[in-house]
């Protein structure tokens, strides 16, 4: 058996081998070099010297190793985690070209039935496309599931408060100012989301100028090894945007500026799984319904836009890439704005 291996940084061994035929080399991985060494074995004894014998589990170490660079740490976490949950157990000793619509949407059909949602299932169909799409391009093969259909997705229902709800909350804020209140107030009146908000440090609000900037995300992704805390770029370029503070919000900010960061003061963040539990702690004693943090950012997009805000602005302070999102997606009509619009219908005189 040709080859080498070699112990990676991540604690992983690796293997390589080239075949004869067309020089080609094949990437193996394991926990341990015994782990390695029987999957290269495996290879070369059903090995023809043809891209046939590459499996799903193999293109997805090399299609991994290959995007390596260009991908957040976060985002590369999602995609084991998805790859390792779903994709390897039904698929990964499966040769690439055995890959074919019915095996792709009969597990599309088993992950609905097991109660995952259509846009989840969808996330990792795309991500097997993007893998057979990489396969296309290193070994010329024959892709046999680039017109496979995903899942209808459903549009998520955001539960929001109320008018009056809203009322209640803005009420409890002004009289409870603590550094938990400081953010929820932020996120409902400037859109931030709960990553950007906790990673958010004095050093970015600017008082004198009236403004924020968002310039980092704070969140906890799978690994490996568990999990851990990662400070990381914005989810996009549009993401990275300056905020004009609203008036309401001064007095809260000057009351309580500091040093560190904004939601604890120190140097020490507040991870965004705590802030939410803070958050339905204070739902609960202002006497609201329990709400995703979330929803701050959509009663945001909704509340602009029923004040008149341009759709371009608005897009703008939530960071999004387009108005198509904003409008889509975090703009919420209530039976009661219909009727006020309804009513404003009549005859010509």
């Amino acid at each position: 058996m040709g080859g080498s291996i070699y112990l990676r940084r991540d604690g992983r061994y690796e293997g390589r081998c080239r075949t004869g035929g067309e020089g080609r080399i094949f990437y193996f991985y394991g926990k341990s070099r015994e782990e390695v060494e029987e999957k290269m074995q495996e290879f070369w004894e059903g090995q023809s010297y043809g891209t046939t014998q590459l499996t799903v589990e193999m293109l997805f170490e090399e299609w991994r190793e290959a995007i390596r660079l260009r991908v957040k740490e976060s985002t590369m976490a999602n995609y084991v985690g998805k790859a390792r949950a779903h994709i390897l157990p039904a698929f990964g000793k499966l040769r690439i070209q055995e890959l074919d619509p019915g095996r792709i949407q009969g597990f599309i059909s088993d992950k609905l039935s097991r109660g995952l949602s259509a846009g989840y299932v969808s996330d990792i169909v795309i991500l097997i496309k993007s893998m057979m799409k990489f396969a296309v391009s290193r070994y010329n093969i024959r892709n046999r599931i680039q017109e496979v259909v995903l899942p209808k997705k459903k549009k998520a229902q955001i539960l929001l408060l109320s008018k009056a709800q809203q009322k209640n909350l803005h009420r409890y804020l002004g009289t409870h100012r603590d550094a938990t209140s400081l953010g929820v107030a932020l996120s409902l009146f400037t859109g931030l989301r709960i990553g950007e908000l906790c990673a958010l440090r004095w050093g970015d609000v600017d008082l004198g100028r009236r403004t924020l900037s968002v310039t980092r995300t704070l969140q906890r992704i799978r690994t490996e090894k568990g999990t851990k805390l990662v400070l990381t770029e914005p989810k996009s370029n549009s993401s990275v945007r300056e905020i004009p503070i609203p008036d309401c919000l001064m007095p809260m900010l000057r009351e309580q500026a500091g040093e560190g960061y904004v939601l604890s003061g120190t140097e020490k963040p507040v991870e965004p799984r705590l802030m939410q539990y803070r958050f339905q702690g204070l739902l609960k004693k202002a006497y609201l319904p329990s709400i995703h943090f979330h929803a701050l950012r959509h009663m945001f997009a909704t509340n602009c836009v029923e004040m008149g805000f341009d759709v371009k602005s608005l897009s703008e302070i939530l960071g999004h890439s387009g108005v198509e999102i904003t409008l889509n997606r975090y703009v919420h009509s209530s039976l009661e704005r219909k009727k006020q619009f309804m009513k404003r219908l009549r005859f010509a005189a």
